[in-house]
């Protein structure tokens, strides 16, 4: 189990980071922001960190006690533009497509915010994912069987490759990583850690 000297505090509503903070130890409490992300499709580091720091101090607004809370934004991008989470399964369709056979990168950004002081900490990790060739059937089996809808880019790394997995299944849509996996998924937890130990 990792402690810190104040309490963490995750602005996040996606099951996904929950599960990695557990997964690596760390002890947090949830408080769920409700800030605005800004969706331009234009991809910009500078949007993504600011969305990340946005859910922090919109969830620090709710907090009476000295703790240091944790925002993160995931955005996926394909030859400069974002995939945000998609509007409806036509659109979840339309991204998979775009990403077949083409590699494309996952940023992360990761903020941290102290209630007590108002000190923040801003960084960011890129992973590269390359896609196999995607057949339309492999797509609409994919969207019949999972969730894209709560995804960035329509899909889940977790949905075609375990964390610790040595080789990667020629089924999976994935055909290569370069990068931390967990920040795919949501947030790198060394980074997290990182951050942490230096704030």
């Amino acid at each position: 189990m990792k402690t810190f000297a104040k309490k963490l505090i995750l602005a996040s509503n996606s099951p996904r980071r929950r599960e990695i903070l557990k997964k690596f130890g760390f002890e947090f409490e949830i408080v769920k922001s409700v800030y605005r992300e800004d969706k331009s499709e234009q991809f910009s580091i500078e949007n993504i960190k600011k969305n990340s720091l946005g859910k922090a101090l919109d969830a620090a607004q709710r907090i009476d006690f000295d703790a240091i809370v944790i925002g993160a934004d995931t955005m996926v991008i394909l030859d400069s533009v974002c995939l945000n989470k998609p509007q409806d399964i036509s659109e979840a369709i339309f991204m998979l497509k775009n990403l077949s056979a083409k590699t494309h990168f996952v940023i992360t950004a990761i903020s941290l915010f102290d209630t007590k002081s108002g000190k923040n900490l801003v960084e960011f990790d890129k992973t590269y994912v390359t896609f196999r060739e995607l057949s339309e059937d492999e797509i609409i089996n994919y969207i019949k069987t999972k969730n894209p809808l709560d995804k960035a880019g329509s899909y889940g790394i977790q949905d075609f490759i375990q964390a610790d997995y040595v080789k990667i299944p020629e089924s999976s849509f994935i055909s290569q990583i370069k990068g931390d996996y967990y920040n795919v998924m949501g947030i790198n937890p060394k980074l997290l850690n990182d951050m942490l130990k230096s704030f």
